[in-house]
């Protein structure tokens, strides 16, 4: 038996699969989660840029905003935990949208929805997974994104393209300031596109000791997995599919997501590129 599917490490929670880090009791208490008006949750599908936008939005000078792990790891305390955070909270998840907590949606909270090409995400998560056994099995990407989809006009969501940002970081940059009304000059950006880069943040955690509160490495000890979480390629997926398994793939995407808006902005960033 593999350490993936070793069942002390993993538990089923409503049908779902989740890592043992992801406490029963606190997936049954996030509907008693006090949302702030002005927290700002970070969503996507595991591996698909979620750690870059935080890392986007942690350099916006001026913010006051505290990063927080994913509100879905931990105990029962973590709510404890994210009460006790004084600064406007900056909250990820990879939970699907029926299982945020209930107050979020109410209380209208800014939601970033990170969305990236399903074959890179592919490829990043097979780097990821095959080293890290704590990593969880979730429901399929595409049906996780069918259901944010729906709200993606939604005036507090924000829909995220991973390509988009790598084409052209200044429109997204500006983007996001504007959907959390920060005001940011053009200097400011500069700085942020710099302290941003994929070398950055790659050096930066050679540089730091691993802090395992820090989202980067909430689930492993092992530093040199946060590896994984750098390259951010687009289109690297070439190298690993083989032509048969490209069709395949291919033919699943267009059955899954044949009415989905999202779907078709994906292929076209994908027939943009060649890839």
């Amino acid at each position: 038996m593999s350490s993936h599917s070793q069942p002390s490490l993993l538990h089923k929670y409503k049908g779902i699969l989740f890592s043992a880090m992801s406490s029963e009791e606190l997936l049954d208490s996030l509907d008693s989660f006090d949302a702030r008006e002005d927290d700002i949750f970070l969503v996507s599908y595991p591996k698909s840029g979620t750690h870059w936008v935080a890392e986007v939005i942690e350099n916006i000078p001026n913010a006051g905003i505290t990063l927080t792990s994913p509100i879905e790891w931990g105990d029962v305390s973590k709510l404890k935990e994210l009460k006790m955070v004084p600064e406007r909270r900056v909250i990820p998840t990879h939970l699907s949208y029926e299982m945020i907590p209930a107050t979020v949606k109410q209380k209208q909270c800014k939601i970033v929805y990170v969305v990236r090409n399903p074959k890179d995400t592919a490829v990043s998560l097979f780097h990821y997974y095959k080293d890290n056994p704590n990593l969880p099995s979730t429901e399929t990407w595409a049906a996780f994104l069918e259901l944010w989809e729906k709200h993606k006009n939604d005036q507090n969501v924000l829909f995220l393209f991973y390509e988009e940002m790598k084409n052209d970081f200044a429109k997204s940059l500006k983007k996001i300031t504007a959907f959390l009304g920060i005001s940011v000059n053009d200097s400011e950006m500069s700085k942020i596109a710099r302290n941003t880069s994929f070398n950055e943040m790659k050096s930066k955690v050679v540089k730091e000791n691993c802090d395992p509160n820090h989202t980067i490495c909430a689930l492993t000890s092992n530093r040199n997995l946060v590896f994984h979480v750098f390259p951010g390629v687009v289109g690297d997926w070439i190298n690993y599919f083989t032509p048969k398994q490209k069709r395949v793939f291919d033919e699943v995407f267009t059955e899954k997501m044949r009415h989905s808006d999202v779907g078709r902005c994906l292929k076209e960033y994908a027939n943009a590129v060649g890839k």
